[in-house]
This record gives structure tokens, C-alpha cells and sequence, in this order.
């Protein structure tokens, strides 16, 4: 999980540091999840991968200082995709919608429209935040 979660994003991140134009409008935007602050229990290593992409991408944002360029990361919520459904049942899907003060999933939509802003020039005062988009899920 480290390998795929963690190292991974390492890697790419570093290649796209280099990359990045220096005209400050290079944008880098990581993928954590909302259940690192979650706690819950049996999600330790999964939480420890994700907290760890956190980490990292607020310490590249401040690599990057000076260049105009901004990193931040997306921790989406319980959102409608294959990985949330799959090896769940119809209650335990019932149970995590109950836990969502707005009542629904997420969408990939939901998820997408937070990311076009964060790599828009309306977003480039926003760096080095960890963005929940959970629909207020805790």
C-alpha cells in the first residue's frame, strides 16, 4: 500500500517538480483521503499511506516557494466509484451515506470541480492545503 499510495506519488511529484514551467502558474495536486482523519479502526496502514502523501505534498509546496508554482492535496470523502461499492453490502453502504451530514456519496463530478479550481488561476492563492471534499464527513 506504501508502494502504490506514498512512494508513488513521490515519484511522480518529483518528476513534475523538475518539469514544471517557471512562469508560476505550475500547478500539482495529490490525492489523500478524508479517512486519515478518520481513525477508524483496521484502516491504520491505509491511513499511515495517505497521511504520509499529506505530508509531502505540503513540504513541496514549500520547496517551491519563490516560483509561483503551488502544490495541494484533494482528500476526497466517501464518493460513488467501483472502489467505494466493491465488497460492500447494501447496509454498508447504507451505514457510511447515514454518516454524511449532506446524505449522499460523493461524485467523481464532486471531486473533479474542486480539482479544475485548484489548477485554475482562481486557485493559485491556495497552496499547501489539505482539501476535504466529504461532504462534511468527520
Amino acid at each position: 500500500m506504501f508502494n502504490t499510495n506514498s512512494k508513488g506519488t513521490f515519484l511522480c511529484c518529483r518528476e513534475a517538480a523538475n518539469r514544471l514551467v517557471r512562469d508560476g502558474k505550475g500547478r500539482i495536486v495529490t490525492f489523500s483521503s478524508s479517512g486519515v482523519g478518520s481513525l477508524r479502526p483496521g484502516y491504520a496502514v491505509y491511513a499511515a499511506s495517505k497521511s504520509a502523501v499529506e505530508v509531502m505534498t505540503k513540504i513541496m509546496a514549500r520547496e517551491l516557494r519563490g516560483t509561483g508554482n503551488t502544490a495541494n492535496v484533494v482528500a476526497p470523502g466517501p464518493t460513488a466509484t467501483p472502489m467505494f461499492y466493491n465488497g460492500k453490502t447494501e447496509q454498508d453502504q447504507a451505514n457510511v451515506i447515514a454518516e454524511v451530514p449532506l446524505g449522499r456519496l460523493g461524485l467523481p463530478e464532486d471531486i473533479a470541480q474542486l480539482v479544475g479550481f485548484l489548477v485554475s488561476d482562481a486557485g493559485q492563492w491556495v497552496n499547501a492545503q489539505v482539501i476535504r471534499c466529504n461532504g462534511g464527513n468527520v
